[in-house]
């Protein structure tokens, strides 16, 4: 019986991952509760699970922002985590503005603190999807990692599109299953075996990393997305690939 019990919560876990992954009903409460749970753990994981790769990729992300053209202004840094871009922008020596971090996950947001000072690098409690900025408020925006979770992706994007000021620049870094047969097996292997289990391990979250990988495997392909950033307002979108196509940089101009 006990075993019967187990069994039938692994495949409603199971069932719930895939429904969140897809972009079933529930996702966001889904995707709120669990990066609520794993907050402690992520910055650890993150770069752990990346090799640290991530940090480059954040940083390349960065540069496409395009913020040194206004350093003194406002930007916004959606499903924000625990503030890694935020705090590496602000701490740029000729960056002389404000970041605006945004993320729905309070816990997330409260383990970045510490990272830049909260007059320069401010966290807000929001979600993407329903942002409480006015409209042209912000010189440039950059989701890490986060564009996948969204809800309704297409939502997020129009939002992101309405806080910008015109000219203003959307950069979306997301992973991407690779082209190449051979690195997208090496990829497969790792993202849906390796992965989920060093996890599970050191998070103690039984599906968070199993998530990742399908919500990665969900997410629209570079064309598609692309033509999505154009749909809800933006011009002369663009991407460019990341180490093997692990990962891309979009970017759109509001």
């Amino acid at each position: 019986m006990a075993s019967t019990s187990r069994s039938a919560r692994t495949e409603d876990q199971r069932a719930t991952v895939a429904s969140a992954a897809g972009g079933g009903w529930g996702k966001r409460d889904y995707v709120r509760e669990v990066f609520e749970e794993i907050a402690p753990t992520y910055d650890r994981l993150n770069h752990l699970l990346s090799f640290n790769i991530d940090k480059r990729w954040r940083r390349q992300a960065l540069a496409s922002l395009g913020w040194e053209r206004d350093p003194s202004a406002t930007y916004l840094d959606l499903c924000a985590g625990t503030m890694d871009v935020a705090a590496a922008l602000v701490g740029t020596p000729s960056f002389s503005g404000r970041v605006i971090a945004a993320d729905f996950a309070e816990a997330m947001l409260r383990a970045g603190r510490g990272k830049a000072p909260a007059t320069t690098a401010a966290p807000v409690v929001a979600d993407a999807t329903r942002l409480p900025f006015k409209d042209g408020s912000v010189a440039g925006a950059i989701v890490a990692f986060g564009a996948r979770n969204l809800a309704d992706l297409d939502a997020g994007l129009r939002e992101a599109r309405r806080v910008l000021s015109p000219g203003g620049r959307l950069v979306i870094l997301e992973f991407t299953t690779p082209r190449s047969p051979v690195v997208r097996s090496v990829y497969h292997a790792y993202f849906h075996h390796l992965l989920p289990l060093v996890g599970r391990m050191i998070s103690g979250h039984r599906t968070a990393y199993e998530y990742l990988p399908q919500s990665v495997a969900h997410f629209p392909g570079v064309k598609e997305l692309a033509a999505r950033m154009r749909s809800a307002g933006f011009a002369d979108v663009s991407h460019r690939s990341l180490t093997l196509g692990i990962a891309a940089i979009h970017v759109g101009t509001g």
